[in-house]
């Protein structure tokens, strides 16, 4: 197939890329070209500001089997890319963010994109979880008829997070840091960074429509975190609300539904499985 990727050249859009090239797709990338990639001559490039009407036209010239849209954030970005872009299918990489809350269990039927009033907006006019919202409100609303995909994750992490967020527990709890910390007990869903790329590549060839949650198997809560590093390391965490503001502070108690991917045949990984091996090496890293 030919692909268009917006953006996709760090974190798990590069295990997603990866993934197309190693299924033979044709891949080109349109990024602002500020970030070498690791792609070498394996995919296409193209030049634009994903922000700006405009520059999103230069992607009009040709039709693409598929566009994965790995950077639209709010609703003008989902608009720029429909109104620009030719293709069969649109793969939009939301949230879990657009649910209000998340609670245990969620399913994609949570959020209805449908009912809520819609506000053209750019990326800073409301928070992160609102334009995400907003971006999926143009898709069910505006682009109801076109072929597409919501893609909704929750946190991503691996060894090659840039956000540093997870990380974030260990060194503080390591170095006894004070930390201000206001969910210890909410259980939490997160994916890894293959498989979020991993099932990106996989909906490509899936023949569905509308949102679609990915997420680790299972759950674990901040505390479960610190005390399996406290134990590991012989540290104590110290938790004051004079701290720095943990990166995942005000999320609820959550867990995410897999069983729409579950029936294409994508199993996701067991969180407990691999989370204490990302955490030990977040502690060889602090050492």
């Amino acid at each position: 197939m030919k692909i268009l990727v917006i953006g996709g050249t760090r974190f798990f859009g590069i295990h997603m890329v990866n993934e197309l090239l190693a299924k033979g797709h044709n891949v080109t990338i349109a990024t602002r070209g500020n970030r070498s990639d690791v792609f070498g001559n394996r995919v296409n490039r193209i030049i634009i500001e994903r922000t700006n009407e405009q520059s999103m036209k230069t992607l009009s010239s040709s039709h693409y089997d598929v566009v994965i849209d790995k950077i639209a954030y709010c609703s003008n970005d989902i608009k720029y890319g429909m109104e620009t872009v030719h293709c069969d299918k649109y793969i939009h990489m939301s949230s879990t963010a657009v649910y209000e809350p998340k609670h245990m269990n969620t399913v994609e039927s949570d959020f209805d994109g449908v009912s809520k009033e819609l506000v053209w907006c750019d990326r800073t006019d409301f928070s992160y979880g609102e334009i995400k919202r907003q971006a999926e409100c143009a898709l069910w609303q505006k682009y109801r008829d076109r072929n597409w995909i919501a893609v909704r994750y929750p946190f991503v992490v691996g060894k090659d997070d840039y956000t540093k967020r997870l990380a974030f527990y260990v060194e503080h709890t390591m170095k006894s840091i004070p930390m201000d910390i206001d969910n210890l007990n909410s259980q939490m869903g997160f994916i890894r960074s293959d498989e979020a790329g991993k099932f990106m590549a996989f909906l490509v060839e899936q023949d569905i429509r509308g949102a679609i949650n990915g997420s680790s198997e299972g759950t674990i809560s901040i505390r479960e975190i610190i005390e399996y590093v406290e134990k590991k390391t012989g540290t104590k965490a110290v938790v004051d609300k004079t701290g720095a503001k943990a990166p995942y502070n005000g999320e609820s108690q959550y867990s995410i539904n897999t069983e729409k991917a579950g029936a294409l045949g994508f199993r996701f990984s067991v969180l407990q499985d691999w989370i204490y091996k990302l955490l030990d090496y977040y502690i060889q890293r602090v050492n």
